[in-house]
C-alpha cells in the first residue's frame, strides 16, 4: 500500500478527470500487460527526467523493465519511486513516514512530479488530497501521508 501521485497526458478534448476516467474504463486487470514502446520523444523526456531528478533531488537508482522505466531516490529523506510509461507516470511513497519528517519526503515527491511535468508534458494530480502537483501544497500531502501511516502503524502492526 502506498501514497500515489498520478501523472497523465491529458487527451485532446478531455479534462484531466476525463482522461483518467477513460484510462480506468479501458483497464482490464485480466489482460496481459503491453510491453513498453516509447517514442523517441518519450525516451528523450525520460533521459531529461532522470538527469534533472539526479541533479535537483539527489542520488537515484534507475532500471528499465518490460512495462516501465523506474527510478527510486536513494537516502534521505526517504524512498520515492517514479514509474514512467510515456503517456502516464506514477509516484509512490510508502505509508511508513509519520510526524514532522514526512514533509521532506512529500516535498521530494512533489519536486519529482514537477520535473516530470516540465520534461514530459504530463499533468500531475495528487488524488489522495485532490490537488494538482504543479500548484499543490506538499504540507497538505504530508499531513495525509502522516495520518494514514500513523493509523496503519497502530492498527495493522
Amino acid at each position: 500500500m502506498s501514497y500515489d501521485i498520478m501523472l497523465v497526458r491529458v487527451q485532446p478534448g478531455l479534462t484531466l478527470q476525463g482522461t483518467v476516467d477513460r484510462l480506468n474504463a479501458n483497464f482490464d486487470p485480466d489482460a496481459d500487460l503491453q510491453p513498453l514502446r516509447l517514442t523517441q520523444a518519450q525516451r528523450s523526456a525520460w533521459d531529461r527526467i532522470l538527469r534533472r531528478v539526479s541533479r535537483d533531488a539527489g542520488p537515484v537508482e534507475s532500471a528499465e523493465y518490460p512495462y516501465s522505466l523506474t527510478l527510486e531516490t536513494v537516502g534521505r529523506p526517504g524512498r520515492v519511486q517514479l514509474d514512467y510509461c510515456g503517456d502516464t507516470a506514477h509516484i509512490e511513497v510508502a505509508y511508513r513516514h509519520s510526524g514532522p519528517a514526512t514533509l521532506k519526503v512529500m516535498e521530494l515527491a512533489y519536486r519529482i512530479a514537477r520535473i516530470v511535468e516540465d520534461e514530459s508534458g504530463l499533468t500531475g494530480h495528487d488524488f489522495e488530497v485532490d490537488q494538482p502537483t504543479r500548484t499543490g501544497d506538499p504540507v497538505t500531502a504530508a499531513a495525509r501521508l502522516s495520518s494514514v501511516s500513523t493509523w496503519a502503524q497502530h492498527h495493522l502492526s
